[in-house]
């Protein structure tokens, strides 16, 4: 039998790219996909490539920088199953690359609510059902900026800087109960939407596709992982 045969999974910005990737990527693993995100065709598209691979998926549109409908989120899922065994958090949004005195607060406070709060947010409404899983596992998807600060990219960089701060904190905060264990995963130079934004002059074609992302974020559910584990994934 597949390997997570049995388990449920909640990926974040699940409608294209990295997140559809993973959702596809575990549901061939034998587990439960719920899939996230604002666009209901988008993610209509891959819960039905899920179900004609053999699948199962459950979809949930939502707007996640609306915290009252994370909430809900949590209450629906809780109502349905017992435990959550992967939270994937992978949606966030780009933002305009920009110089850091030329950031437009209004543009920097959304990003910083997609990014970090709704985050925090999810881990909140999901933190009970993670632990009823003993262990459930969470991987946050984070960016090499975070770490390391790049020219034009102080916003975005913050706000992944920030989600990692949060994540770890949780995983210290794990560490001891030995009931969710915490990743953070940088995908490197992958062949999304994002990218594309990012640099527009790049062959799409000299950078990885999702789908080995995808693979390896199922092979770390699979195969477990040490709380506060990190890694990036290269080509």
């Amino acid at each position: 039998m597949p390997a997570l045969t049995g388990q449920t999974a909640l990926v974040t910005g699940a409608s294209r790219g990295i997140g559809a990737a993973t959702a596809e990527a575990l549901a061939r693993a034998g587990a439960h996909v719920i899939l996230t995100a604002r666009t209901a065709k988008d993610l209509e598209a891959v819960e039905e490539r899920i179900h004609e691979a053999g699948g199962t998926a459950t979809i949930a549109p939502l707007d996640l920088t609306d915290g009252d409908s994370i909430a809900r989120l949590g209450t629906a899922i809780s109502s349905r199953w017992e435990k959550l065994d992967a939270l994937v958090l992978n949606a966030a949004m780009l933002g305009t690359l920009a110089p850091v005195p030329a950031i437009d607060p209004k543009e920097f406070a959304r990003l910083l609510t997609l990014n970090v709060g709704a985050q925090a947010a999810l881990i909140a409404a999901f933190d009970p059902m993670l632990r009823a899983a003993a262990p459930g596992k969470l991987i946050a998807v984070t960016s090499s900026v975070g770490a390391t600060p790049r020219a034009f990219w102080g916003a975005y960089g913050a706000s992944k800087a920030a989600l990692e701060t949060l994540v770890l904190a949780y995983a210290e905060e794990q560490r001891n109960l030995g009931k969710v264990s915490v990743a953070i995963l940088d995908p490197g130079a992958t062949r999304t939407k994002m990218r594309g934004q990012a640099f527009p002059g790049e062959d799409p074609q000299s950078v990885k596709p999702p789908e080995v992302v995808g693979e390896r974020i199922t092979a770390l559910l699979t195969h477990g992982f040490e709380t506060a584990h990190r890694e990036r994934v290269e080509a």
